[in-house]
């Protein structure tokens, strides 16, 4: 994945999408950069092989609603994983510890509750430049790239757990 930091010697992740179904949800507070984020899932969803008619984008006013909308797919048995898609900028007040904390223990807490994998994919920074640093075009690091690659390596390795 990019950006990661495996080991050598470690094994390959898999990476085959065939045939899952995957929701994306996305905030539009920082829609500049969750379209960006967007583009990154699509991308790597594509390059996996998930089928475009196997993926369903819904949108959310905000991150701090990620979780909800997350749990309610996951819960729904359409989806196999759920990718979040959300922009948190440091401003002037507490505001961004908030909204960043119970966004990232909420969607952790879905994903443990109903045992479907939901990626990470909202970014946490301090600075519009980083938040452009880490969506980037093709080529480029994109968490939201990132985000799909997580869901579908976590789906197979949940399959493989739940078959022995």
């Amino acid at each position: 994945m990019a950006g990661d930091h495996q080991a050598e010697g470690a094994p390959p992740a898999v990476l085959d999408g065939t045939g899952l179904r995957i929701a994306v949800v996305a905030a539009r507070w920082n829609s500049h950069i969750t379209l960006r984020l967007l583009d990154g899932v699509r991308r790597g969803l594509a390059d996996a092989g998930v089928a475009a008619t196997d993926v369903v984008e819904c949108w959310v006013p905000g991150a701090f609603e990620l979780p909800l909308a997350a749990k309610t797919w996951a819960l729904s048995g359409d989806v196999d994983a759920v990718v979040c898609l959300g922009c948190v900028i440091r401003g002037e007040t507490t505001h961004y510890e908030s909204v960043a904390g119970e966004c990232a223990s909420g969607i952790q807490q879905a994903q443990l509750e109903t045992g479907v994998p939901i990626a990470f994919g909202a970014l946490t920074v301090e600075n519009l430049d980083q938040a452009l640093e880490r969506s980037e075009e093709a080529g480029g690091h994109n968490v939201g790239e990132d985000g799909a690659k997580v869901v579908i390596e976590m789906v197979h390795l949940l399959r493989s757990i739940r078959a022995r």
